[in-house]
């Protein structure tokens, strides 16, 4: 008997400090019913998707409608009462402003149809409307291009094809699963996060070859490249390499792989194949990139200054009009702090919204923010703000429904995780892993050792559709985005209230190899 005591006393210490942290987490659940009411009832989710995507149209970093998407950002913020509204300079940007103005292609041999394609952002113009034969490049080495020597100029160029099309018998959206879930609340933080294993040089090679498959098609004179990429007749969107100031690139345009490869086959059996292609294109000055800041100021006599972030991309890809990648986080996020500022909340902290430019060309709005305000990267010295910062919460993965958290690895949040999704339970939204995810503006953050986070979403259809032409306003679940409104709201008035910030990871020593010496 006295064994079973002392056991049950030595389990009560072990459990005490986790069960002390869970209690005193207070979550001031008729606040999380008004976020609720406010979120579900008055919406403006479907009004702020019309205006980011219809209205502004897509937004490539750099260009006009970049431009155009921030100019409206602001503008709303300033409409819904959002204070300290700027749009403010993150980092240099080296490829500088590129619009597209005019895209048209079609086969006219061995007969007429048009196709479906997508400009390669910062790549060049044709010289007016190009008729050619369409020449099919076969090189897997570059001592094969000597074959093309004086052979291209003037010329329509088919690279080879880089995919195939296979019959897939998945849905073509879906839902994480009961099991799934329960597999990311079961996972292990040992290795996880970490992309699969791939051959680096391969694909350094090919990227290498690549480069001067380009080199050696504008010194010939080729007129048009073009790219097998996308399905469903649905080309696909990315860019290209080029820097302010280079000559200006091959008109180069995406083909999705029916159309591609139609044109490979017939070639491959002797039948001339020929095209009329006519892409004009703008490049101007535009050096940097920019993010879109408002806030609700704090209250607080000692938090005020600490910041509580949320975030997302404004930027997108030139195809389409960047709905789910990624209007859907920013009108999220958007709609979060205007259900806070509806309710007259009054944070002891400040809540920041920031939506970030060039994530896709490298999270470029976002580590800009991080160096100019928590830590220098090359010092890693921290700057004023990193004491003061408190959390921030990213939506980047589609239009799907939040159904959880990545941790990131920061057990120490679990607790309080745990209690702030307990009254969204019956919304599908309770689960916590400990693993990382990866891709997007979170990491700026996570890698100097704040507490960032991305929530668990549904895909939908988010691989199939972004990043492509069909990225618009049809590919938004409005009723999942009020959702994630009201719980992303919750999550950063919570964050903004309790006495203490988020915890920080530990900091660890870097671990040690005998032969390299320290693994940075």
């Amino acid at each position: 008997m006295k064994i079973k005591k002392i056991s049950i006393a030595l389990l009560m210490l072990f459990l005490l400090p986790t069960w002390l942290l869970s209690q005193s987490e207070n979550v001031d659940l008729s606040m999380i019913y008004k976020i609720k009411q406010e979120g579900l009832k008055n919406s403006s989710i479907e009004d702020l998707a019309f205006w980011l995507t219809d209205f502004v149209g897509p937004r490539l970093t750099a260009s006009t409608g970049y431009n155009r998407g921030n100019e409206w950002a602001k503008k709303k913020m300033e409409e819904l009462g959002f204070q300290n509204v700027r749009i403010e300079a993150a980092k240099d940007f080296s490829r500088g402003g590129w619009d597209n103005l005019k895209t048209y292609s079609a086969m006219t041999a061995p007969y007429y149809t048009n196709f479906a394609c997508n400009p390669v952002a910062w790549t060049g113009s044709t010289n007016g409307l190009v008729k050619s034969e369409v020449i099919l490049l076969d090189v897997k080495a570059e001592g094969d291009l000597d074959k093309y020597k004086g052979k291209v100029a003037g010329k329509i160029v088919l690279m080879p094809s880089t995919a195939t099309y296979e019959v897939s018998f998945e849905p073509l959206a879906n839902r994480l699963t009961d099991a799934q879930l329960k597999d990311l609340s079961m996972a292990s933080s040992a290795n996880n996060g970490r992309r699969p294993p791939f051959d680096r040089d391969a694909m350094m090679a090919q990227r290498a070859l690549r480069l001067k498959i380009s080199d050696f098609l504008k010194s010939e004179g080729a007129a048009v490249i073009l790219n097998s990429s996308g399905t469903f007749n649905v080309p696909r969107s990315n860019g290209s390499n080029y820097k302010s100031g280079d000559k200006e690139p091959v008109a180069e345009l995406n083909l999705p792989i029916e159309d591609h490869g139609r044109m490979v086959r017939l070639l491959q059996h002797n039948i001339a194949v020929e095209m009329e292609i006519d892409i004009q294109n703008k490049f101007f000055n535009s050096p940097a990139v920019y993010n879109v800041i408002g806030e609700i100021p704090g209250t607080d006599k000692n938090l005020k200054n600490e910041i509580v972030l949320l975030g997302a991309h404004i930027d997108s890809w030139n195809g389409g009009t960047g709905a789910a990648d990624n209007a859907s986080g920013c009108i999220v996020m958007l709609e979060a702090l205007r259900i806070l500022k509806n309710l007259d909340v009054a944070p002891r902290r400040t809540i920041r919204v920031a939506l970030w430019g060039g994530e896709e060309q490298g999270l470029f709005g976002s580590s800009g923010y991080a160096e100019k305000y928590l830590a220098d990267p090359v010092t890693k010295e921290h700057k004023p703000g990193y004491d003061k910062f408190a959390a921030y919460f990213n939506m980047d993965n589609g239009s799907g429904k939040y159904r959880g958290i990545y941790l990131q690895e920061n057990e120490l949040v679990r607790p309080i995780f745990e209690e702030w999704l307990k009254p969204f339970e019956d919304m599908g939204c309770s689960t916590i892993t400990i693993k990382n995810t990866s891709g997007t503006d979170h990491l700026s953050f996570d890698r100097i050792g704040l507490p960032g986070f991305q929530f668990i979403q549904d895909e939908i259809e988010y691989g199939r559709g972004y990043h492509t032409v069909m990225d618009t306003y049809e590919r938004l679940v409005m009723a999942d985005l009020k959702q994630n409104a009201v719980i992303t709201a919750s999550f950063v008035y919570n964050a903004a209230m309790r006495n203490a910030k988020l915890p920080y990871k530990p900091v660890m020593k870097p671990m040690q190899n005998a032969d390299q010496g320290p693994r940075m």
